[in-house]
């Protein structure tokens, strides 16, 4: 857990470190080692600077993190077709410049003005990880942070980010790397995440979240479940039932509707035969 009053210190030397590090880019689990610093691109398509898509309260996360102050960084190392922001997230131009010191600020307002946490978000911020820790630097070192991620990040990032954020909201979106190829254009994916949730368990709290799809209860939902209450027993886990068919889910003709309600009921049942640990 993080340490209260040394966080912002611990930030701004790793900032340092981490931009020196775009020189050799290795933050998510692509490992492409592009130079960002000399302009070169990798799968994220993302320079040195970092932008911002939103900055606002919002209510819709799970109850005990919100009212949140939640920030989304403009791009991302994956290429999820049914992404909601897709057209941001996929996007590192998008949106405006971000200020470490102005949105310091207007988090902090946000904490005078009753939100109980500060959040972070993308696109994913793992790709933008200099630009975060010199925000966190600015940040109170009594503000509770979170860290919202696709747990696609380097072993290089968890270093990094170690001691930082009080609570990771980590996405486990699917149950093979079958589905994560197909849907989301990411090889290899369930050897980088699984990694990273058994680490983020053991360095901060941990939630899991998990989007149900249609057509992907058995396929991804079932072997995520499981994976959970074999590896992580406890955990908490936010069980997602709200897909909608937006941004290029028409590419998959699975994707194309909502869930049914006997895929939520089928999902449901299955977390608690698991003695999974939900929480809303």
């Amino acid at each position: 857990m993080v340490e209260r009053g040394s966080r912002s210190a611990l930030a701004a030397g790793r900032a340092r470190e981490a931009r020196a590090g775009l020189a050799d880019c290795r933050l998510c689990a692509h490992d492409c080692g592009v130079n960002r610093l000399a302009g070169e691109q990798g799968l994220c398509h993302a320079g040195p600077e970092t932008r911002f898509f939103s900055a606002q309260v919002e209510m819709g996360d799970e109850a005990e993190l919100t009212p949140t102050f939640a920030v989304a960084l403009s791009g991302c190392d994956l290429r999820c077709d049914f992404c909601i922001t897709g057209a941001a997230s996929w996007n590192p131009q998008a949106g405006r410049e971000f200020s470490a010191r102005a949105m310091a600020a207007k988090a902090v307002r946000a904490l005078q003005g009753g939100a109980r946490t500060i959040q972070l978000l993308g696109g994913e911020p793992t790709i933008h990880l200099p630009s975060v820790l010199e925000w966190v630097a600015e940040l109170p070192d009594t503000a509770k942070l979170i860290w919202k991620t696709n747990a696609h990040g380097s072993a290089q990032a968890r270093e990094w980010l170690d001691g930082v954020f009080d609570v990771w909201l980590a996405d486990y979106k699917f149950g093979n790397d079958a589905c994560a190829l197909r849907l989301a254009r990411v090889p290899n994916y369930l050897r980088s995440v699984q990694a990273n949730l058994e680490w983020a368990t053991e360095h901060s709290e941990l939630i899991v979240r998990h989007l149900l799809m249609p057509g992907h209860g058995e396929c991804c939902w079932r072997p995520a479940a499981e994976w959970l209450a074999a590896h992580l027993p406890g955990v908490k886990v936010s069980l997602r039932a709200g897909f909608w068919p937006g941004w290029q889910s028409g590419r998959h003709a699975e994707l194309r509707s909502t869930t049914t309600v006997a895929e939520e009921k089928r999902a449901f049942e299955l977390a608690r035969d698991l003695g999974l640990r939900l929480i809303p």
